[in-house]
C-alpha cells in the first residue's frame, strides 16, 4: 500500500504544480499561454482556471493519502482526484475548436514519441495511477 501511496503522491505533485510550471514559468510554455500576447484575457483566465484546479486537485489527493488512515478507499480515491486533471486533458481536443497547440508554435513544439508534451505527459501520469491502484488492489 506504500509503494501505491508514494506513486499518487509523485502523480499528485506533478498535477500540484506542473501546469504552473509549464503555463507560467517554463519559457517556452509561457510563451504559448499565460504570457502569450496574442491570447485574450478569457483565454488566459481559463488557463490560470485550469493551473489553479490542477494544483488544488493535487493537494485534496496528497490530504487524502496523508490525513486518512491509508486503506485502499484512500488511495483510489486519492488516484481519481488526481486522474480527473489528466483525464480532462486528453478528452479536451475533442470540444470544437480546441487543439493540443497554437498553429504558430506548432513547428517549435516538441513531439516526444510523435504525441504533444501534455498528452504525453498525462499518458505516462495516468499510467502510474493505473499502476498504483492496481498495486494497491493486488496487495490488499
Amino acid at each position: 500500500m506504500e509503494a501505491a501511496r508514494i506513486i499518487i503522491v509523485i502523480v499528485a505533485a506533478v498535477t500540484a504544480i506542473g501546469g504552473l510550471c509549464a503555463d507560467w514559468l517554463i519559457p517556452l510554455g509561457a510563451r504559448q499561454h499565460l504570457k502569450n500576447p496574442a491570447w485574450p484575457p478569457h483565454a488566459k483566465f481559463h488557463n490560470a482556471q485550469a493551473i489553479l484546479m490542477g494544483f488544488g486537485q493535487g493537494a485534496l489527493a496528497i490530504a487524502v493519502l496523508f490525513l486518512a488512515p491509508l486503506s485502499l478507499p484512500a488511495i483510489l480515491i486519492a488516484a481519481a482526484i488526481t486522474s480527473l486533471y489528466w483525464d480532462a486533458i486528453m478528452i479536451a481536443p475533442f470540444l470544437p475548436g480546441t487543439a493540443w497547440v497554437d498553429p504558430e508554435f506548432a513547428a517549435e513544439t516538441p513531439r516526444p514519441l510523435g504525441l504533444y508534451p501534455q498528452q504525453f505527459i498525462g499518458y505516462v501520469l495516468l499510467g502510474l495511477l493505473i499502476a498504483a491502484a492496481a498495486l494497491a488492489l493486488m496487495v490488499r
